[in-house]
């Protein structure tokens, strides 16, 4: 049951990152104007994107410091989650999160 449970985790975490990622590469292809943000699809992709992201982003972002136009807060919940998810598999493979 355990291993079930990890795999669907882990798989969860995995997919919220290439989320994460999407979003920046979306943004990014948005500000160099190779996507038009007028056309309904992509308007609607920014939309999804944001619903998810937004929600963990936006507690990152008022601790973080204003570093003119560069957000670093994706970057930030990236590490965040893979340490979340180290830290819950090692709990579960040994027991404690030392991993003694």
């Amino acid at each position: 049951m355990i291993p079930a449970l990890l795999f669907i985790f882990n798989t969860v975490i995995n997919l919220y990152i290439f989320v994460i990622i999407a979003s920046i590469v979306l943004s990014w292809l948005i500000a160099f104007e190779v996507i038009n943000i007028r056309h309904p699809l992509t308007r609607q992709v920014q939309q999804v994107l944001f619903a998810l992201t937004e929600p963990l982003l936006k507690p990152i972002r008022r601790i973080l410091p204003n570093l003119g136009g560069l957000d670093f807060s994706p970057f930030v919940l990236v590490i965040l989650l893979e340490a979340l998810q180290i830290a819950v598999n090692r709990i579960f493979a040994t027991g404690s999160i030392l991993g003694v």
